[in-house]
């Protein structure tokens, strides 16, 4: 769905902080900074994360063999 390292890239990539994730998802900022960690998140917590972050235009790269990863493809001027 979305892992730890994806998140923490998209959150990069978008100039975002943890706590503005942890309020634009609701959130708490607290689970955001356990997750990016390497912690668990309920995957209903994943799709609103990944739902948020291709709303501000980051697209989610699958696996591929050289790695997941992610790419800003058309950022929303209206969510930074």
């Amino acid at each position: 769905m979305i892992s730890p390292e994806q998140c923490r890239a998209a959150r990069a990539l978008l100039n975002w902080t943890q706590a503005e994730l942890a309020e634009r998802v609701s959130i708490s900022a607290v689970s955001i900074r356990a997750f990016e960690k390497g912690g668990e998140m309920r995957d209903s917590n994943l799709k609103l994360l990944r739902m948020t972050f291709e709303a501000a235009g980051v697209t989610f790269i699958p696996e591929n063999g050289g790695g997941a990863g992610v790419r800003l493809s058309k950022p929303n001027a209206d969510l930074k």
